[in-house]
């Protein structure tokens, strides 16, 4: 065999075990109880208690229900009293375990101080930053349920700075607050959530689809620094769940219930450092990877998304 033929044959066995490999992930990605396989204690064995930000309504509070379900006290951060506290009484007459609520406002700068010193003294084995359904980490903010381009934006100033403060800078302290004592204890477990439509540059979702990008690198970054350390952090990349963020989308194949959401993706805490959190939206996230960006950014297709979005906001 000569020279050129082991090339050959070297870089056919190459290709052969880099698709292995890809097809050994694709199949990981789509049975996660078959190839990471989440113990029943898991949750309770990383600590008392579940931080949940934005868990008065949608997914926060869908999170908050299940990790009470898995034996976990629950925090749960929102800036309206009122509905913290139904859904606490909720949560703990439904459950059994201890609801605490602390009101915040993530759009605002002085809140964190007075959200550590709630926290101080509990055993806080996750922290779900997820969205709270406002114009999620699991709060988050969406400048405006309408597709808009940028200049478009009603208060674009104000709405730049809410954006950022509940976004970006809500995910970096409330993972400052809980991850020195996850160090500490060496466990943990921090959801951040980001979207689908941080899978690539997204136009008319430009603002928001920046910064749930934040999440996804923030989050993955941070896994690197702290995985040694016994600590998860995952970012969730869901597409379509059904909240008052996506005007209660009637739920079908792909737009999920926040309950039926929030049970799939905890299946895929232990599949990685990101994930979908479900089949159809990891189908989909690799259906849009797979579309050239000149499609997606054209005029065209601007044009096509904006009809649809804001026809299914409008009801009509």
């Amino acid at each position: 065999m000569d020279l050129g033929e082991v090339f050959l044959v070297s870089l056919g066995g190459a290709v052969l075990l880099f698709c292995t490999w890809k097809l050994l992930r694709v199949t990981q990605q789509l049975f996660p109880k078959t190839w990471y396989p989440v113990p029943k204690s898991f949750f309770s064995s990383l600590g008392e208690w579940a931080v949940i930000t934005g868990g008065s309504e949608g997914i926060g509070r869908a999170y908050a229900f299940e990790l009470a379900r898995h034996g976990l006290n629950i925090v749960i951060i929102s800036r309206n009293l009122a509905k913290l506290e139904t859904a606490a009484k909720e949560i703990g007459e439904t459950t059994g375990k201890e609801v605490r609520v602390i009101v915040a406002d993530f759009t605002k700068d002085d809140i964190y101080e007075h959200i550590e010193e709630n926290l101080t003294g509990l055993n806080v084995g996750v922290l779900g930053k997820l969205p709270n359904t406002r114009i999620l980490n699991n709060v988050g903010i969406i400048p405006s349920h309408t597709l808009r381009k940028l200049l478009d934006i009603e208060d674009l100033e104000q709405r730049i700075t809410s954006v950022i403060n509940c976004n970006v800078k809500g995910l970096m302290k409330m993972c400052r607050i809980v991850l020195p004592r996850m160090e500490k204890r060496g466990k943990g477990l921090i959801l951040n959530m980001s979207s689908g439509v941080a899978g690539v540059p997204c136009p008319l979702y430009t603002m928001y689809g920046a910064s749930k990008l934040f999440v996804e690198r923030f989050s993955r970054s941070l896994q690197a620094e702290y995985k040694s350390k016994g600590i998860i952090i995952q970012a969730v990349i869901p597409f379509g769940v059904s909240t008052a963020m996506t005007n209660f989308h009637k739920p079908d194949m792909v737009t999920f219930t926040p309950e039926e959401f929030v049970k799939t993706s905890l299946d895929y805490v232990l599949v990685g450092d990101r994930t979908h959190g479900s089949i159809s939206h990891q189908i989909l996230g690799w259906i849009l990877q797979a579309i050239p960006i000149q499609i997606l950014h054209s005029e065209v297709m601007q044009e096509k998304l904006s009809e649809f979005v804001n026809k299914s906001v409008s009801g009509n």
